[in-house]
């Protein structure tokens, strides 16, 4: 072999190495993007996870305060009711009083 042959022929082994580590950095790469990528999905899944269950935390506590505001206007409802017949009975007890007072 002649010089220029050995030449071109270490020139085409050292392409060929360059090209199987190519590959092989290309492929680890690969697998580090995918594995890093399957982990922010698995974050994201879990953070997602806790969002769904703070929110169906906050719907309870929305549910129990409408039920608490429903009873409140229940009762506020009632004590009005009863107020207007205590100011009824009130407004008698002036009528007689001024009726018994007129009379003396």
């Amino acid at each position: 072999m002649s010089q220029w042959q050995t030449s071109i022929f270490c020139t085409v082994i050292s392409i060929f190495i360059s090209l199987f580590f190519s590959v092989l950095t290309h492929r680890r790469n690969m697998k580090k993007d995918s594995e890093t990528a399957g982990e922010g999905r698995g974050v994201l899944q879990s953070d997602i996870g806790y969002i769904k269950a703070g929110v169906d935390d906050l719907k309870r506590e929305n549910r129990a305060v409408n039920q608490k505001l429903e009873t409140i206007a229940e009762r506020v409802t009632r004590v009005e009711e009863s107020c207007k017949q205590a100011h009824k009975r009130i407004d008698e007890i002036k009528e007689t009083e001024h009726i018994y007072n007129g009379n003396n």
